[in-house]
């Protein structure tokens, strides 16, 4: 069945990196557009980025502009989210997603158009 395990996560001080992956089987990322979310408790789930699956073209929420870069290797079947400057409102549970319905659209900031989603992976930032 179609599975999408991330991984990556951790806890890091303010200023730091991470990288997240989202590792896909039997979905191939360049067939579907993936999707970063995340949730911070209390919060509801928001958008991150995207990345299209045609073309590659990605988006990003505005408060990660210039700071993160999601990216795909097609040969590892496997999309990044490279997170740089962490900040402590971005501590959250990070959540990579599928959506098959590429045709004619981008990628999308709407996290009800993915139907394939993974477990998602905890990122801690502190001060």
């Amino acid at each position: 069945q179609v599975q999408l395990v991330e991984s990556g996560g951790g806890s890091m001080q303010s200023g730091g990196s991470l990288r997240l992956s989202c590792a896909a089987s039997r979905l191939p990322v360049n067939y579907y557009h993936i999707g970063w979310f995340r949730q911070a408790p209390g919060k509801e789930r928001e958008f991150v980025s995207c990345i299209g699956a045609r073309d590659g073209t990605t988006s990003y929420e505005d408060s990660v502009k210039g700071r993160f870069v999601i990216s795909r290797d097609t040969s590892k079947n496997t999309v990044y989210l490279q997170m740089n400057n962490l900040k402590r409102e971005d501590t959250a549970a990070y959540y990579c997603a599928a959506d098959g319905g590429i045709l004619g659209r981008t990628c999308s900031s709407s996290s009800g158009e993915y139907e394939h989603w993974g477990q998602g992976t905890q990122v801690t930032v502190s001060s």
